[in-house]
């Protein structure tokens, strides 16, 4: 499946874009307008990055708590440091563990969440910033040669950006 993606400054060019597509024949129904009064970028299915960065943050949790646990009480147990005086080795190396998870849940977070924001939106963030600056999109999803069509008939409106993508 193939995606065009165009961005217009605003809603009167984005209608217009939309009518020329409608005036050219293309399936409509493979033609979708997002702004304010048509379809969200949630409705469309474009990636909330918040959501990507808390799957990340939590896949990482799963696997880093654990072995952050297991790191930290083999460290105090190899070491033999005393974290409170007086309440045996055992307890001060499952507090050492404690530790450990804790490191491990604040690596989770701030890596899982930096790279789930900074990569995982790939370009959805940017188009839904427009979409909050007011800026309409016009989605095209269809074959190669439809998506080639919609692009020479876009190309004749004041685009701010249009970019085509592949679905892998």
């Amino acid at each position: 499946m193939n995606y065009l993606i165009a961005v217009l400054p605003n809603r009167i060019e984005a209608e217009a874009a939309y009518t020329a597509l409608e005036k050219a024949d293309l399936p409509m129904d493979k033609v979708t307008i997002l702004g304010r009064g048509y379809q969200s970028a949630d409705e469309l299915g474009l990636i909330d990055p918040n959501t990507k960065a808390k799957k990340q943050i939590y896949q990482l949790a799963f696997w880093l708590i654990p072995f952050g646990f297991v790191a930290g009480y083999a460290f105090n147990w190899q070491i033999g440091m005393e974290i409170i005086s007086g309440i045996g080795p055992v307890v001060n190396h499952i507090i050492g563990g404690l530790f450990g998870a804790i490191a491990a849940a604040m690596g989770s977070f701030f890596v899982g969440g930096g790279v789930g924001l900074s990569v995982g939106s790939g370009d959805a963030l940017s188009y839904r910033n427009r979409l909050n600056a007011g800026k309409y999109l016009i989605v095209v999803k269809g074959s190669e040669s439809l998506t080639r069509q919609a692009t020479t008939l876009l190309k004749q409106f004041n685009l701010e950006n249009i970019q085509g993508y592949v679905e892998p």
